[in-house]
């Protein structure tokens, strides 16, 4: 059964209680106040009774946040494509428009009730208890709207080891990526801390660089192909933020082509999404590398751009063939 978390640290900014408290832990102003009104915040050592109390720099806090109260998912017989699998982990290639694992808005229909079917029905075992009820198994995730590599514990020794391999950077992951425009210079790294938005807590953002919110993140990025008004490049991780590379492209006027969230495609490029209907952000995990979290082997999967990306950069390739 999953368990409470509890988040504790240093307020830094003095203010307003419930937005002091969003800038250091990442969470939204109203999940605070929300927590807040529960009682599940101390600060100083003492129970929060105001969002809106003034609060200064210096301070302890503690927030509790209780488990999910979501239901078991349950087994689902979706086609899904499996790369590899053992008694200890499974590697499947995600399609574009499939949710990982259930959560609000997402109840089923995703990888997660997927896998659950694949290892009762077929024979494969079961996934790792670790997780909890609506995410067994799941060590790391890639947006609904990402395609590719993903690779899910079976058993709770490999749930353990490739969490320990994501939380150090040791494995090797490499995206493909249509951007905007064509990146100046066209190999480079991004180095930009990431946290939530100012503007929009639904998003995430670049951070400055000296400051206490948002988390560490570094993205190499490389021109593969240059198109008409776009580029091919491939993006290696050293970290695995929410929204990385998307934001990260963002960031220095390169944006994803079809990204709803933090692209606009120029005037080149519209007429081309608009005719093949390409409405979600290019980005494919291509490469997967890491060492088998039981044996030890070293594990290296990759994985073909889908259909779709393929037929937008076809089309964005005329005058560069």
């Amino acid at each position: 059964m999953e368990r409470e978390k509890t988040i504790t640290g240093t307020i830094t900014t003095a203010g307003r209680l419930d937005k002091a408290l969003a800038e250091v832990t990442d969470l939204s102003r109203e999940r605070v106040k929300a927590l807040i009104s529960e009682g599940k915040v101390e600060v100083g050592g003492k129970a929060a009774s105001s969002a809106s109390a003034k609060v200064q720099a210096g301070l302890s806090f503690s927030v509790h946040i209780p488990p999910l109260d979501s239901p078991q998912a349950l087994p689902q017989d979706i086609p899904i494509t499996v790369v590899y699998e053992d008694e200890h982990l499974i590697v499947v290639d995600k399609p574009a428009g499939m949710v990982v694992h259930p959560a609000a808005g997402n109840p089923d229909g995703t990888l997660v009730n997927a896998l659950l079917h694949h290892c009762a029905v077929k024979g494969g075992g079961q996934l790792a208890g670790i997780g909890g009820v609506a995410r067994p198994g799941i060590v790391h995730r890639i947006d609904k709207d990402t395609s590719g590599l993903l690779v899910v514990a079976k058993s709770d020794a490999a749930h353990e080891g490739l969490a320990r391999q994501f939380a150090d950077h040791s494995l090797e992951r490499a995206y493909l990526a249509v951007c905007s425009g064509h990146p100046v210079p066209p190999a480079g790294t991004i180095d930009a801390r990431i946290g939530r938005s100012d503007a929009n807590r639904k998003k995430m953002a670049v951070l400055s660089s000296d400051s206490s919110r948002g988390k560490h993140a570094v993205t190499h990025y490389k021109t593969l192909k240059r198109l008409d008004g776009c580029a091919l490049i491939e993006c290696r991780l050293e970290t695995g933020r929410t929204h990385q590379v998307r934001v990260h492209l963002a960031s220095i006027g390169h944006a994803l082509l079809g990204d709803p969230v933090y692209g606009r495609a120029n005037a080149q490029i519209r007429p081309v999404l608009k005719r093949l209907e390409f409405n979600r952000q290019a980005l494919h995990a291509a490469i997967l590398g890491f060492n088998h979290p039981v044996n030890g082997n070293f594990l290296r999967f990759s994985s073909e751009l889908p259909a779709d990306m393929r037929e937008l950069i076809d089309e964005t390739s005329h005058s560069n063939r």
